[in-house]
Order: C-alpha cells, then sequence, then structure tokens
C-alpha cells in the first residue's frame, strides 16, 4: 500500500479518536493523535498479520501496547483493519462494551493480546511473546510501543537489561518520544535525559524516527525488520507531537485524558478528512 492511501487512512483513524473520546467525554486523545502514523503504518503496511483472530499469534507479526490508555486509537486500527466491525467504535467505554478505556483480555476483544492499564508491563510481555518465537522456531517479528514517561517505571529497565543479556533480537521496540505526561513536560517532572545513550549503554541498537512523516515511518520499520537476527533487540525513538491533526491539541500535556466540547469536536474533524466514512 502507497503511503499516501496510508495517510488517508490515519486522518480516518484520528476522526474515530476524537468522536470516539467525545461520545463518552472520557478517554485520551492526545497521545493516540500522537501515534496515529505509526500505528497505521504497522498494521496497514509493516506488520504479516491475521484478522481471524487467535491468542497464539503463530506464523504471524505480534504488536503490543503498552501504554494503554492510548486505546481509542488501538480500536479504531484494529476495526479499520478488520479485525471486528467498526460499528462497535460506538461502544467505546460504555459499560459492558469490549471496548474499554484500557484494553482487556477477558473482553475477548479481536487484537487484544494483553491488558494494558498499568504502565510499564508490556516490554516484559512483548520480550516472553519473542523469546517463544524463537523456541518454536517461528520467524516472526515482536512490536510494542511504550510512552516516553512510561520508561520512568523500572520495570522497563529490567527488561531492556534481560532483552540485551539474552540477544532478544526478533524484538522491536518503539517510543513515543512527544516529551509530554499527564503532569507536565518530562524534563519538569523526571526527565529522561538522553533515551539514545541509555538504551545503547544496554546494548540495543537504536534508531530515530519521525513519527508523523509516513515516508520515513515505513522506511524506518523496514530497517528496523532488516536489522533483526543480528544478535540485539531494536529500539526505534520515534518523535511526536501529542494531539497531532488537531491545531489546538498539538503540543499540550493538557489533552493527555481531557475529552473535547461538542465545538471543539466540530472544530477538530473540520480538521480532519474524512477518507473511509465515519462509523
Amino acid at each position: 500500500m502507497p503511503t499516501t492511501e496510508l495517510t488517508k487512512i490515519a486522518s480516518q483513524v484520528r476522526r474515530d479518536i476524537v468522536r470516539m473520546v467525545h461520545a463518552q467525554q472520557s478517554g485520551h486523545p492526545g497521545g493516540s493523535l500522537g501515534c496515529t502514523d505509526f500505528l497505521t503504518a504497522l498494521y496497514f503496511k509493516v506488520m504479516k498479520i491475521d484478522t481471524n483472530f487467535s491468542m497464539d499469534g503463530k506464523n504471524e507479526d505480534l504488536f503490543f501496547l503498552s501504554n494503554g490508555h492510548i486505546s481509542p486509537l488501538f480500536y479504531s486500527v484494529l476495526a479499520r483493519a478488520g479485525y471486528f466491525d467498526i460499528k462497535e467504535l460506538a461502544t467505546f467505554r460504555k459499560i459492558n462494551s469490549r471496548l474499554q478505556g484500557h484494553p482487556t483480555t477477558h473482553e475477548h476483544l479481536p487484537g487484544i493480546r494483553i491488558a494494558s492499564g498499568s504502565l510499564g508491563q508490556g516490554m516484559s510481555v512483548a520480550i516472553g511473546a519473542a523469546l517463544t518465537k524463537k523456541f518454536n522456531n517461528d520467524d516472526r517479528i515482536i512490536y510494542s510501543l511504550h510512552g516516553d514517561g512510561e520508561l520512568q517505571e523500572g520495570q522497563n529497565w529490567e527488561a531492556i537489561m534481560f532483552a540485551a543479556h539474552n540477544k532478544v533480537d526478533n524484538y522491536i521496540a518503539t517510543i513515543d518520544v512527544n516529551g509530554q505526561q499527564i503532569d507536565g513536560p518530562l524534563s519538569a517532572v523526571l526527565s529522561l535525559d538522553s533515551l539514545e545513550d541509555k538504551f545503547k549503554a544496554f546494548h540495543w541498537t537504536v534508531l530515530h524516527m519521525d513519527g508523523h512523516d509516513m515516508d520515513n515511518i515505513v522506511a524506518t520499520l523496514e530497517k528496523a525488520k532488516g536489522l533483526t537476527g543480528q544478535g540485539k533487540p531494536i529500539c526505534i525513538l520515534m518523535k511526536t507531537e501529542m494531539g497531532k491533526g488537531v491545531d489546538f491539541m498539538e503540543g499540550s500535556h493538557e489533552w493527555h485524558g481531557i475529552a473535547p466540547s461538542d465545538d471543539q469536536l466540530a472544530k477538530a474533524l473540520g480538521q480532519l478528512e474524512e477518507t473511509l466514512g465515519d462509523y
């Protein structure tokens, strides 16, 4: 699929995100909008997936969302990719819906492999999945996504150390580097300094990516795939802007977890092209 088509899909996904969060007046639009281009490229171009979902995931690439609060994005991409009917997006965060505020497995929603409400756990699970692929002689790749603020959780660094020591080289972890978290800029809350230096010190291969340039996203992910099997786990540091695509949300931590008003929704939708049809 050409990147121009991926960009069109991403625009529709952004429309889904703001509509879902607005409808329930609850959710996390900022990070969801910021990671939209990446997850669109991953599911519609890069990964080998099977929408006839099974938890074992044999002979297909697997993705783990660690920063589970950006569930509106994940649900939209899964629905648009064919895992379930897009009409179900209208049930987001409703009682008894399969589309809860943070993904859960007991709801049995196709495409969801782990519950990811608690930050900091996704990398450990992804590494376990990658080792399972190796043990089963399954040559597919494991992908995961993490917030930069999420790396303030200590469990990540145990996992980062473990992955390098055990040469988990069928694993690509992407870090959403938007510099924001719920309480403000990372630099003010708890600075992470140079993530490149940190991951390299833990003996990972590190790449950089522009999270809003579809050509660069696809090229970087393909480069990362080409670096698997060489004895090191791979980290992609993805520069994004929180709230990307909606001008009044862009770059502000304040949109981490609040919903747009009716007027703000109308303004947001006016900036986002409807390309596939709203749910």
